[in-house]
């Protein structure tokens, strides 16, 4: 659960592009800060680690991929391995949360988000919806 006044970090996990956002909780709203290339679903942890130290959050979310019938995939291993590997690599809690069709939510709205400063790509739409999901179900 985030902090008080802590931001949280969301992260829309792809085997190529892995959107982060960050969402604040009295708000629960978030927005998205970057895409950070992966090469078969390992990231650029430096890119990762300099987000970290320039926002500071105090919670890590990462989009767990489900199935429509809430059954687990490929994918969902890969999410898992990468939401270990992030905690690993930074000391901070990571929690996982259900992110069906936030990629497929996401595609059609980038241009109004990108517009607003909410999202630059469908990457970072996903994973703001991801940290806006996670804050509403863990509130303040």
């Amino acid at each position: 659960m985030p902090e008080k006044d802590g931001l949280i970090m969301a992260f829309d996990f792809g085997l190529r592009h892995i959107g982060v956002a960050v969402g604040q909780p009295v708000t629960q709203q978030a927005r998205g800060v970057s895409t950070v290339l992966a090469k078969a679903g390992k990231p650029q942890w430096r890119d990762i680690r300099q987000l970290i130290q320039v926002y500071d959050p105090r919670q890590l979310v990462v989009g767990l991929p489900l199935n429509m019938d809430g059954s687990e995939s490929e994918m969902t291993d890969h999410a898992r391995t990468f939401a270990q590997r992030l905690g690993n690599q930074t000391g901070l809690p990571v929690a996982l949360q259900d992110e069906r069709l936030t990629s497929h939510a996401a595609a059609p709205h980038v241009e109004t988000a990108h517009a607003l400063g909410e999202a630059e790509t469908d990457h970072e739409l996903a994973a703001v919806l991801i940290g806006e999901a996670y804050l509403e179900s863990n509130p303040r």
